[in-house]
């Protein structure tokens, strides 16, 4: 390898690309520690969990959600190894309790069967090349592509329960119909499951057990049909389409979306949330487009509607360039702000409201923009915080102005912080978008060095928790697992990849940029790289590679897609000037110079750049980025030979 290459040396090393790489070295130890302190040998998770319904499958994956993405920044070579054996563990697992058949969830709805899948196909993106998994992929969707398996009516276009699966549509929410109660504190905030019982107009009204029978009956019998939320079984489809192209999981994807693109359109532009067994839209509902299973009016609304849509039309968007696919996203977006009041979350009662007071702190107390995120009997209700990943996920697939325009519109409706980078964490990974996109913006420059001091706090406190187990009450909950997990990675996707955390309720794992070690051949950073994206605007990224090592050169491949959906048409660099760096012995300082630009245009069969880094070099890239015009590159696809600036001359 040639020491003359397209970067310049430092006189001193960022403070963000330190903070970066020592994440990554936190994070590697932490992970470690969470496999030996909460699981067995072969991958499963301890104590064994117990189930008594058709919940709980997601919560044994979803403590390990993000390992196969930190992989792909750049974790080592055994978080995907460990990763793979956690994830046949707790499939082994699942298995003896009954809870999966051929190595899939039974049957329970999308919001949660999403959750259970980010692993699934985190791993799938992580090694495509690994045989298990990709007929795993395979298998999975045909239960949704395959008629023969009952989940999905190809006459109607539907699939055909709102808990579906392995064993295909199940009737109801359960096996029986079971009593919905008043005493279930957990879910009053939510409200009545079904607005239109007969005797049930409240909360309280099902403290009588007749009436709580009669709500459980109910929602037993309106349990069927189609809902707005299995839009996200699409990724399990693309996620089986990636390996080899298979073109009728292409067409069931089309009919599919297309089929909920016109229920919108007959719906006035809003996605409805039921479709009845005889595929009419509110058909179980006395007609009414509202009150399906995990749709508008119960339990979550536009967190979960929202959601799927923009899952599926980012789907179908992939498959076939038809930007269009978000169309029915954009109008449940701007319904909602259409609708929205300004009021403090603190003095404003809503079903989530916990999380967001939780979030915001002190801040909940200033005023905000508020949306509606469900709709029922009396129209738009339960007022809260916009969740930001839907309009930004819109935004970051389109790269269109308007869709930026509604992304601002979300942001000048957060109160102002003091401390825009809050150090919490949930469930997600996520929540840091506001501050993200100001960095973007140019508005909050320190951002990467205050986000990633951030996550290495995360990362110490997990550790603690960890260390804190055996005397925290709540260890014993199925939840603690992905309330201690270690690997933080919203930051790393943001900087690294100039992408937003995935969208965790079934959303596949797209990226803006990616890497390769050149030397290793695997995915991600080389040890001692950093990478920051610092600006998405339109088809322009610009971006910084750091080597941190003072003694090894490494070389790292660049692209501009994980899929292939982009390609990089040109990069601008800069290069430094011969003969000025070290400089003589004699010289008081370190004069490194400076570095002059120059642009290599990529022909078109070529899709990736590779750079070269000296120890104490950096690497200015600004990509300029097409649309690849052809079909998305599958992940079996051998890639296209890449373009090395290494050799760029002196100048």
């Amino acid at each position: 390898m040639t020491d003359t290459i397209h970067g310049y040396p430092l006189a001193e090393l960022p403070a963000w690309a330190v903070l970066e790489r020592r994440l990554f070295d936190e994070i590697e130890d932490a992970w470690r520690l969470f496999s030996a302190t909460f699981t067995e040998a072969d991958g499963r998770l301890r104590p064994p969990a117990a189930f008594v319904d058709r919940d709980g499958v997601d919560d044994l994956y979803e403590p390990f959600f993000n390992w196969p993405a930190f992989y792909l920044f750049g974790g080592s070579d055994e978080v995907l190894a460990a990763a793979k054996r956690h994830w046949e563990g707790v499939t082994a697992q699942l298995s003896e309790a009954g809870m999966l058949t051929g190595e899939y969830e039974n049957g329970y709805d999308w919001f949660h069967q999403g959750e259970s899948l980010l692993f699934f196909y985190g791993l799938c993106a992580a090694d495509p090349a690994d045989t298990r998994f990709a007929e795993r992929a395979r298998r999975f969707a045909e239960l949704y592509t395959d008629a023969a398996h009952g989940n999905f009516d190809p006459r109607l276009g539907i699939i055909r329960a709102p808990h579906n699966g392995a064993l295909g549509p199940r009737p109801g929410l359960s096996d029986e119909p079971e009593p919905y109660s008043s005493d279930r504190p957990e879910m009053r905030p939510y409200g009545l499951p079904l607005e239109y019982v007969p005797g049930i107009d409240r909360w309280d009204d099902l403290a009588d057990p007749v009436l709580a029978a009669a709500m459980g009956e109910a929602m037993h019998r309106a349990a069927a049909g189609d809902v707005a939320v299995n839009l996200a079984a699409t990724s399990l489809v693309v996620n089986r389409w990636l390996y080899d192209g298979d073109e009728p999981s292409a067409a069931w994807l089309r009919d599919y979306v297309d089929g909920w693109r016109e229920r919108a359109a007959r719906n006035g532009g809003l996605l409805p949330d039921n479709v009845a067994p005889d595929g009419t839209v509110g058909g179980l509902h006395d007609g009414r487009w509202y009150g399906g299973h995990y749709g508008w009016t119960w339990p979550h609304g536009l967190p979960s509607v929202g959601m799927a849509a923009v899952i599926a039309g980012i789907n179908q968007a992939f498959l076939t360039g038809d930007d269009g696919a978000l169309d029915p996203a954009r109008f449940l977006l701007d319904t909602v702000l259409d609708n929205a009041i300004v009021a403090p979350i603190a003095q404003t009662p809503f079903s989530l409201r916990g999380g967001w007071l939780a979030r915001w702190g002190a801040d909940a107390e200033k005023p905000a923009l508020l949306v509606p995120h469900r709709y029922g009997r009396h129209g738009w209700f339960d007022y809260g915080p916009m969740p930001l990943e839907l309009p930004l996920w819109v935004w970051w697939w389109s790269r269109r102005d308007d869709d930026l325009a509604r992304v601002r519109r979300v942001i000048a409706g957060i109160p102002h912080m003091d401390d825009p980078v809050k150090p919490f964490r949930d469930k997600a990974e996520a929540g840091h978008e506001a501050p993200w996109i100001a960095y973007l913006d140019g508005d909050l420059p320190d951002y990467p060095e205050r986000a990633l001091s951030m996550a290495l706090g995360q990362v110490a406190r997990r550790v603690a928790l960890m260390a804190a187990a055996d005397g925290d009450p709540d260890a014993a909950h199925l939840h603690f697992w992905q309330r201690v997990n270690p690997v933080v990675t919203e930051v790393l996707s943001q900087l690294v990849s100039g992408t937003p955390q995935v969208l965790y309720n079934g959303g596949l794992p797209f990226a803006a940029v990616v890497y390769e070690d050149a030397d290793a051949g695997r995915p991600g950073l080389p040890q001692d790289v950093a990478a920051l994206v610092s600006r998405l605007a339109g088809d322009r990224i610009e971006l910084a590679l750091v080597n941190t090592s003072t003694t090894r050169s490494r070389r790292v491949r660049v692209r501009a897609s994980r899929f292939g959906e982009r390609r990089i048409a040109s990069v601008t660099a800069h290069a430094e000037r011969d003969g000025v760096y070290p400089g003589p012995s004699t010289a008081y300082a370190s004069t490194p110079g400076h570095p002059v630009s120059v642009t290599r245009e990529l022909a078109d069969d070529q899709d990736a750049v590779v750079i070269g880094l000296p120890p104490a070099h950096r690497a200015d890239l600004t990509l300029h980025t097409v649309s690849s015009g052809v079909t998305p590159r599958h992940r079996g696809a051998p890639s296209t030979l890449p373009l090395s600036l290494e050799g760029v001359p002196h100048v």
